[in-house]
């Protein structure tokens, strides 16, 4: 074992311990935000197998959670979105938990694959997660107002 496949497992662990809690407790809106978070730590832990493995093939994986695990929470809070409205989650901590694990996560799979298209798909990749968390984050709390949608 070596210390890409450990950090994925410490990962993987830390990352479903709030997963499991925020989905089994609590109101529907922390369940579907703890849903968003936990797409977030299977994407990042594809990413770390990937370089633990010697499998650029897995960065393509994580690449689709990347993209579709936000759409699918999206999907959710529209079709949730009068039971959200009630009692709106509160989605801060974990949008601001996968910014900070997403960040040193990718800089160090950068670093370690070196300069390229590996490290660019690794960027998209760190992009999507954070943009998409940010976006569900905002959807999820109440939406856009009128006047940031038109700025």
């Amino acid at each position: 074992m070596n210390v890409w496949l450990a950090t994925a497992s410490v990962l993987l662990v830390a990352g479903f311990v709030p997963v499991v809690w925020g989905v089994a407790t609590g109101p529907l809106g922390r369940g579907v935000a703890a849903q968003n978070l936990g797409t977030s730590v299977v994407c990042l832990a594809i990413l770390l197998l990937s370089q633990g493995y010697d499998r650029p093939s897995y960065v393509d994986v994580a690449l689709v959670v990347a993209m579709l695990g936000p759409v699918g929470t999206l999907v959710y809070a529209r079709l949730l979105a009068d039971e959200l409205q009630d009692d709106p989650p509160h989605t801060r901590l974990f949008t601001v938990s996968v910014v900070c694990v997403t960040v040193p996560v990718v800089v160090a799979l950068c670093l370690a694959s070196g300069p390229g298209r590996a490290a660019a798909k690794l960027v998209l990749v760190g992009v999507l997660l954070v943009v998409g968390n940010v976006i569900v984050s905002r959807a999820l709390t109440g939406g856009f107002s009128r006047s940031e949608v038109t700025r």
